[in-house]
């Protein structure tokens, strides 16, 4: 059975059936066939608890938040002023493309809004300053895949919901990890740099007046995470009003900064609704599919058959790994995510690791397939931005920074507690 239903998730994949479509599609399939009672009855009511959870409204309001942002232009003087502080290190303007990307991503929570922002601020200044530019390209794409980890970010919520875990604790444990994942992209970036220091493009030099200067730029990305994260942390608020301030804060710079108007929040409500709608579709899809494998009995299966073949914690963590890198080229993180968490994370917990040390984990395995070839979004998303040459550049010059995301992965594995220190701390 589970054989049968592995097989039609990748040919509905291969065949390129939408995400939510194919989740359906499975779920009625396995219900149909294998199911001796009618399962898609409970669909009615399952839709409308899952969809009127209030933890999930929480999703359209940071997708809104980031739309605002985007919107308002707070990213240009952010990137400016990382820029002016972070220019001298060997690669340049690079780092400041992982800077504004981990700055931003603490505000918008969304991997493709944090590619986009940055990308079409930063892509002027290949031929400007004269990078290498597959690599600045990489380090575009790469670090846009950290609004998945640093929070607030909309799948940690995800899969808290999925798993039963603490949103509030796993925010707090996607912290440190996602500051370390940015320094080490750095690192990645500085270590080609000196080794080839041509491709670190024309220097720049500014004064100690021009960049105390361009600090105020990096103000506004600061104070909504600290409305954000701050309000939750405080216990004023819950994820889902935590996030409702965000959007308040975000219009209330928007109208500081000069950008507020009704055709900005008109066009930031219908990205917005786009975004929405498509993510609740696939969400709404999985919870079903989830109902009728573990009706069917398939979870527990799948956790006493992997659990019986004899392995070690670490070698059966290790095969889960390989399992998430090969499935990242061909599957999209929202859709990984959906269908992969309910079935995995049990099967982690028996092995006595801890779910939320896993949710940052997973985290991080997701952010590797938002740049591997073919099926990464955020290769698609620079490229789109940028309109001319290959694809494959973009492709190549992501390749270091997921050597990067490996090396995360050991440094999570080795120091568990890089994830659970800070919650540890307050809980």
């Amino acid at each position: 059975m589970i054989g049968v239903i592995g097989a039609l998730l990748l040919l509905l994949v291969l065949l390129s059936v939408p995400v939510a479509a194919a989740l359906g599609i499975l779920g009625l399939s396995a219900n149909w066939f294998y199911s001796p009672m009618p399962l898609h009855r409970a669909l009615g009511d399952m839709v409308w608890q899952n969809g009127s959870d209030f933890l999930l409204v929480a999703i359209p309001l940071f997708v809104l938040l980031g739309e605002i942002l985007l919107r308002a232009g707070i990213a240009t003087q952010m990137y400016d002023g990382m820029a002016k502080w972070l220019n001298r290190l060997p690669g340049g303007l690079m780092h400041a493309n992982i800077g504004s990307s981990a700055l931003f991503a603490a505000t918008s929570g969304s991997s493709v809004a944090t590619s986009a922002t940055i990308g079409t601020v930063a892509l002027p200044q290949i031929e400007k300053r004269a990078y290498n530019e597959r690599l600045f390209l990489g380090s575009i794409a790469a670090g846009g895949t950290l609004g998945i980890l640093i929070p607030p970010s909309i799948n940690l919520i995800l899969y808290g919901l999925l798993t039963d875990t603490s949103v509030p604790e796993l925010y707090l444990a996607g912290f440190i990890p996602g500051v370390v994942l940015a320094l080490v992209f750095m690192v990645t970036i500085a270590l080609f740099c000196l080794a080839r220091p041509a491709w670190g493009g024309e220097a720049i030099h500014y004064s100690w007046r021009e960049r105390v200067a361009a600090l105020p730029g990096l103000l506004p990305p600061m104070l909504i995470f600290l409305v954000v994260v701050g309000s939750i942390y405080a216990g004023l608020a819950t994820p889902t009003e935590a996030a409702a301030l965000g959007v308040v804060a975000s219009i209330g710079l928007a109208a500081w900064y000069g950008k507020l108007s009704i055709a900005m929040l008109r066009d930031a409500v219908e990205g917005t609704m786009r975004t929405t709608a498509m993510i609740m579709l696939i969400i709404l899809a999985a919870v079903f599919l989830n109902f009728v494998l573990s009706t069917l009995g398939i979870t527990q299966a799948l956790v006493e058959a992997i659990t019986g073949m004899g392995l070690t914690p670490l070698s059966t963590l290790l095969l889960i790994i390989c399992f998430y890198v090969i499935l990242g080229c061909f599957m999209e993180t929202l859709s990984m995510l959906l269908t992969t968490a309910p079935l995995v994370t049990p099967i982690v917990v028996a092995l006595g690791y801890d779910p939320v040390w896993f949710g940052v984990l997973l985290m991080v395995l997701l952010e590797t397939a938002l740049i591997t070839p073919p099926v990464g979004l955020n290769l698609y998303v620079v490229q789109g931005i940028r309109e001319r040459g290959s694809m494959n550049d973009v492709m190549v010059g992501a390749m270091p920074f997921v050597v990067a995301m490996f090396a995360m992965v050991a440094i999570l594995i080795a120091f568990p507690q890089l994830a659970l220190w800070l919650p540890g701390l307050f809980y």
